[in-house]
């Protein structure tokens, strides 16, 4: 990549082909058949996928950008990786058809922060929902989801081969996939498959939907969203973490989307600010009142959820 490349453009071109290596280390390790889970706390596995894919992606981005912050689900990782886990260039389809936002031209790297989920869904990992499985890279500068990247790596293409990535960047547009528009006839919301409560319950039974789809992974139900297999990512929990939803909302937000916590406010993502979201999420797609939905959330879910 060129030098003269906006530092912005280099950092998301070079995500777009990180997050396809390790896309390809998460199938490796699924064929071996040894997943080498841990527990981390309840509901909350750890396999061997998600330690040496966030390896790949930190290692290969800090060998590039060593002045950027990059912060891992997985925590600290080590860096000592495989040569072949190294990924040092660029998309080249995306850095020569795109222009870099005019804000972000003379961006630093000590203004970014990226966070990194190495394997979003990992009990769908597990349980051989293997299409709901995402490799999440979110690119943020002064606080705010700018770019990001949701590589699907059990995706099958037209062509038969596995892995597809969804790349977006405000002001600039998206890539890897067409956005559909769901039907105009019913309402259709995404929600979380094993994380419910009453409070989720509650949000849910306010908005009325045709159907409600239970599925795991924040960048799957984004995904969804933009297949137009539903109309609103719905979640009034504490249950995800900023990981989880940087690079959706910069995919989904570049599509026309919005993406907030349930009493609409966007989530920042400096590099001290306090993992959880705690005040849930809640995403629309283009076309869709943000602002509608909200209206329809009990006040007693909204006090629930109104946290820092």
């Amino acid at each position: 990549m060129a030098s003269s490349t906006p530092l912005m453009m280099r950092l998301l071109g070079s995500s777009i082909q990180i997050a396809h290596r390790a896309g390809k280390i998460i199938r490796e390790i699924m064929c071996r058949g040894d997943l080498g889970i841990v527990e981390k706390g309840k509901d909350d596995l750890q396999t061997e996928a998600d330690r040496s894919a966030q390896r790949c992606i930190v290692a290969s981005l800090a060998r590039i950008f060593p002045g950027v912050t990059i912060i891992g689900e997985e925590g600290p990782s080590d860096l000592n990786v495989p040569d072949d886990w190294l990924i040092t260039e660029g998309n080249s389809e995306f850095l020569e058809k795109h222009k870099c936002p005019e804000p972000l031209v003379d961006l630093k790297e000590s203004e970014v922060v990226i966070w990194v989920d190495p394997l979003d869904g990992t009990s769908e990992y597990t349980q051989g929902f293997l299409e709901r499985v995402t490799v999440l890279i979110g690119i943020a500068v002064n606080d705010r989801a700018v770019g990001g990247v949701i590589h699907q790596p059990y995706y099958q293409t037209d062509s038969g081969d596995l892995g597809r990535t969804i790349w977006g960047l405000k002001g600039c547009g998206s890539g890897g996939m067409v956005s559909v528009q769901p039907p105009s006839d019913r309402f259709l919301i995404t929600t979380t498959r094993s994380h419910s409560n009453t409070i989720v319950q509650s949000a849910l039974d306010a908005l009325v939907p045709d159907e409600i789809l239970r599925v795991g992974g924040a960048g799957y139900k984004v995904l969804q969203l933009l297949e137009g297999k539903a109309h609103a990512y719905v979640f009034a929990s504490n249950g995800c973490k900023k990981w989880d939803t940087c690079a959706p909302e910069a995919v989904l937000e570049a599509n026309g989307g919005t993406l907030t916590d349930m009493l609409g406010r966007h989530y920042q993502y400096g590099e001290n600010v306090s993992f959880a979201n705690s005040s849930g999420v809640l995403g629309t797609v283009a076309g869709v009142s943000h602002e509608d939905i909200l209206s329809r959330i009990p006040d007693t879910v909204k006090q629930a959820m109104d946290k820092p």
